[in-house]
């Protein structure tokens, strides 16, 4: 096993849908500049994983190609909200084993303004299971996201006596963080106060602002083993 670090990382600004450039221009910037940051060649990285869910296949491979092509194995990954976090799992992963000694993950996201639905209608749900247990339960309609998630913070009040304001203070301490990162949407802060004033989308207590909107941009950052950082 070896021990991982990251060399180097970057981030384009996030911004509402309509307002950005293509999903190929957001991410081969951050590949670039991650790469930039790392101080490496291109050339040594050894594996790419690309994280995205509003894209078609091999979105990874178009967006890495504008920023260099190698030859290596480009992996797509598509694990809804926990995309990126995958992307960086598996990179780190790939390097612990010794694998390779150097990856890069990096994720973006080309969005539509709205809440958030699926884009196949045609085909069985993954979600068809848990909204069979959401009827059962008498939880009200609504978009995809916003009933899935509404619900589940409603049961957990239930189930654990929290308050509404829980959510409320989980959405200050976010827009504390992104207060700090000037390439945030928010870059505002936030109080208890008006995040539980904000209009109610959901039963009676989910926000607006406790809620996250659609919005695009990319990252990227370049994992490797401690031995290829010291060389």
């Amino acid at each position: 096993m070896s021990n991982v670090q990251v060399a180097g990382v970057s981030m384009v600004k996030f911004v509402k849908p309509g307002k950005h450039t293509a999903y190929r221009e957001m991410a081969s910037q951050a590949i670039r500049e991650a790469v930039s940051e790392a101080g490496i060649d291109p050339s040594l990285i050894e594996q790419a994983y690309g994280s995205y869910v509003y894209g078609d296949s091999t979105c990874a491979q178009h967006a890495l190609y504008d920023a260099f092509m190698t030859g290596i194995p480009v992996v797509n990954v598509n694990n809804n909200c926990s995309s990126g976090s995958t992307a960086i799992f598996l990179a780190r992963q790939a390097v612990q084993s010794g694998a390779v000694e150097c990856a890069l993950a990096f994720g973006f996201e080309e969005m539509q303004p709205g809440a958030l639905g699926s884009h196949w209608d045609d085909r069985e749900s993954p979600f068809m299971n848990f909204l069979g247990v959401l009827d059962q339960m008498d939880y009200p309609d609504a978009p995809l996201a916003l009933r899935c998630f509404g619900a589940s913070g409603h049961h957990y009040m239930t189930k654990y006596g929290a308050k509404a304001d829980l959510f409320a203070k989980v959405a200050v301490k976010t827009r504390n963080h992104a207060a700090l990162n000037p390439n945030a949407l928010f870059t505002s802060e936030l109080t208890v106060e008006q995040v539980m004033e904000s209009p109610v989308v959901y039963m009676d207590f989910l926000t607006k602002l406790m809620c996250c909107p659609p919005t695009c941009g990319a990252g990227a950052a370049v994992i490797c083993s401690a031995e290829f950082a010291k060389r």
